[in-house]
């Protein structure tokens, strides 16, 4: 079964459910019933014209009607567009305005949203139309046997399955414009599907497992990882949404004990605030986590490690730990590490690292050590290799390079966006844009050419500085940002950006600027404070370097520390 409708059909007549928890409430059905719903609205979409190939949109804060439509646009023969949400509320205008650029970009001709959002946002004369979820149910007949789930374009049947051709286009996925404008991912069926298997295989899931999401669904790690694959399998889900776990982070951890989850995924600030979430929390059991994945940016060793520990006390076995790697070119799912492996990492010397990119294996208490976690072998039916980023040459084993990847799961392009493609792909490989090494095939990441900052014939990781600085008091966890700008000369230098409260700014950027002297060794040139909630993230809460620098270069940056200016 090479397409996502056929198996979602298939995965309704195993025993698998899905949980919907809004809040503290929660509501469980089969995946069977949830399927019947999907064919009544798919019947509906039919009728409102979308047919095999259109593009639909979803925008809309994750729902169990969010799920039915997913389905249903894939019953039609439709393509699936997840609009993002924005983390951070900033001007309407500037939410309309990046959503009217997204509609655009993948040629949305129909956009599904809920009630809040339509009366909410007018996306002008020149968006598609945009329909609520009751409105389309309104219209939908109820009656299963017109689903466009399918019908049969060549016999005009309405009870025959839809042909749905594998290497059609099954969703058009935004990057999260972490380091440049979101491009929309195209992958088709077949891609999705074998990403699917190996995500499966590597990972080792069971019948009768559970998966735990608050993830949102226009990411791809929400929405393929840890949505579909149950979906599609039959394994059961239980599904919250971003605004449940970030008001309340302890739930996550309360829908794992109440379900018995066996996996679940989150970026590195989810894990630091499900450690403090701990600090408080009682009668919990987390012993059914398998696999608790850490991805979507590169791993923090020291961060991952307090919450294990942290967990531990609650029945964590600390085994479950599942460093890996994705991104949306490859549908999600890149490299995988042995389940029950545990957090391994690997202790370099930074000075090699910085000057002859080399990762040289020094001890951990080493003064100029460095620590990478190891994320894994490829996935099946993926293979990895690490070049010379200007030459294209070949690396050998701890020779740092640009990663990239080849094989069934790799998206042939960018929709509409022929230049981009051609840098995304050559010869067949895929260029990630990752600064990565080997040993004997297991991976290591060590950051984002675009984000490399050469100082001095150095080469300064901006997560190394985020790092030390999110650990000064006063300075918000996860909310840091240090990029480089050029100065006379061609040099670089270093400029931090951190949000905090504190009402001490100028004891502050002190005691930052000597930290990062104190264990990087560069002096940053200027150390910028900011208001909670300012610097600039992703729709799924990465931090956005490249779009930082613009606003510190145009002076737009809400500083709390205006003498820096």
């Amino acid at each position: 079964m090479n397409t996502l409708a056929a198996r979602i059909r298939h995965a309704a007549e195993l025993d698998g459910t899905v949980t919907f928890v809004s809040g503290d409430d929660h509501a469980q059905e089969s995946w069977a019933s949830l399927l019947a719903d999907a064919e009544v609205m798919a019947a509906a979409l039919h009728g409102r014209g979308v047919h095999p190939g259109d593009h639909v949109g979803i925008f809309a804060p994750t729902s169990r009607d969010v799920l039915v439509c997913i389905e249903a646009i894939w019953l039609c023969g439709a393509t699936l567009v997840m609009v993002p949400i924005p983390m951070r509320l900033s001007s309407l205008d500037h939410v309309v305005a990046q959503t009217q650029s997204r509609l655009a970009t993948a040629e949305v001709t129909l956009v599904l949203c809920d009630e809040m959002i339509k009366g909410l946002l007018d996306l002008g004369a020149d968006a598609p139309p945009m329909i609520s979820f009751e409105e389309l149910r309104s219209t939908a007949s109820g009656d299963p046997s017109t689903a466009c789930g399918g019908p049969s374009t060549a016999s005009g049947d309405p009870s025959a399955p839809i042909e749905v051709d594998p290497d059609s286009l099954a969703i058009l996925q935004f990057t999260s414009g972490s380091t440049s404008a979101p491009k929309g991912v195209m992958l088709t069926h077949r891609q999705v599907c074998a990403n699917l298997d190996a995500i499966m295989q590597a990972s080792e899931l069971r019948p009768g497992d559970t998966i735990v999401s608050w993830l949102p669904l226009y990411h791809d790690m929400g929405l393929v990882g840890l949505m579909l694959t149950p979906m599609t399998t039959g394994l059961n889900l239980v599904q919250g949404a971003p605004q449940d776990f970030l008001s309340k982070p302890v739930r996550w951890l309360e829908w794992i004990s109440k379900y018995r989850g066996v996996a679940t995924a989150g970026p590195n600030f989810s894990y630091s605030l499900a450690t403090r979430a701990l600090r408080r929390a009682t009668e919990l059991d987390l012993s059914s986590l398998r696999i608790c994945l850490n991805g979507a940016e590169p791993v923090d060793p020291q961060g991952f490690r307090k919450f294990l520990e942290a967990a531990a006390a609650f029945g964590l076995n600390s085994e479950a730990a599942f460093p890996a790697f994705g991104m949306a070119e490859l549908c999600i799912g890149g490299t995988f590490p042995q389940p029950g492996s545990g957090l391994r990492t690997d202790v370099v010397d930074r000075e090699a690292l910085e000057h002859q990119r080399l990762a040289v294996p020094v001890d951990p208490s080493t003064e100029s050590a460095r620590e990478f976690a190891f994320l894994g072998f490829a996935v099946p039916g993926l293979e990895l290799r690490i070049v010379e980023p200007s030459t294209g040459d070949l690396l050998a084993d701890r020779e740092v390079g640009e990663l990239q990847i080849r094989g069934t799961s790799t998206t042939s392009g960018y929709y509409n966006n022929p230049e981009a493609t051609n840098e995304l792909l050559r010869d067949g490989w895929l260029r990630t844009g990752d600064l990565a090494y080997l040993v004997d095939g297991e991976m290591v990441v060590c950051g984002r050419i675009k984000d490399l900052i050469i100082v001095g014939g150095r080469n300064v990781y901006p997560q190394d500085v985020e790092r030390v600085v999110g650990q000064v008091s006063e300075v918000r966890i996860g909310n840091v940002i240090c990029f480089g700008i050029e100065g006379t000369g061609g040099k670089e230098f270093v400029i931090v950006v951190a949000e905090t409260r504190t009402e001490r700014p100028d004891e502050l950027v002190e005691a930052i600027t000597s930290e990062v002297i104190e264990e990087i060794g560069v002096p940053p040139r200027e150390v910028v404070l900011v208001a909670p909630g300012t610097i600039p993230k992703t729709s799924s809460g990465k931090l956005q370097r490249a779009a930082c620098k613009a606003e510190f270069l145009n002076g737009e940056l809400v500083r709390i520390n205006p003498s820096a200016e």
